[in-house]
């Protein structure tokens, strides 16, 4: 033996030089002795993770969309709800200066309401949905807030706290003119 150091089993000296690293990796043939391997399958559960995550932040973001849509819808049918044999027969509210007619609360919410008796398949894809504030700030608009559960599409560890779901909430407003 030199004054180099021991000699390593595949044949290489420790040198102290730029090459000692990568030349401890190789095996006797000169390849590599399975990084890379183990490097891609690190590199492919995380983009798996993160797959699922994405795709749960769609889902959650899609169902709000859809809240609010329905939020939207009964709204302005909120606003545009006026009692037409109350008005003729004139029990209903005078009009306001302008000629708007006037919303109370009681109107609004039994709009909401029944607009979702008459049509449960707007309520289908929507879990624990919950009519939280159907009113009339100053009487001429309409201010419906829905809330509901969204639980995301995938679970893996990465989103399993939320595999429950959370409550998400949308408030919407239309005026009647």
């Amino acid at each position: 033996m030199s004054g180099r150091g021991p000699s390593r089993a595949g044949g290489s000296r420790r040198t102290g030089g730029p090459w000692t690293w990568s030349l401890s990796r190789l095996d006797r043939a000169g390849r590599e002795s399975g990084q890379i391997t183990l490097l891609s399958i690190a590199f492919g559960m995380l983009a798996l993770l993160l797959v699922t995550v994405v795709v749960s932040a769609t889902s959650v973001h899609l169902e709000r969309k859809e809240l609010l849509m329905l939020a939207d819808g009964l709204a302005l049918r909120a606003a545009d709800s006026l009692d037409v044999d109350a008005f003729y027969r004139g029990q209903a509210d005078a009009p306001r200066a302008g000629a708007v007619v006037h919303l109370t609360d009681d109107d609004v919410r039994a709009a909401v309401e029944q607009r979702l008796a008459a049509h449960p398949d707007l309520t289908a894809d929507l879990d624990g949905l919950v009519v939280e504030v159907a009113e009339t700030p100053d009487g001429r608009t309409a201010r419906v807030g829905l809330s509901a559960v969204a639980r995301p599409a995938l679970v893996s560890w990465a989103t399993s706290p939320w595999s429950e779901g959370f409550r998400i909430r949308v408030t919407s407003s239309a005026r009647a003119w």
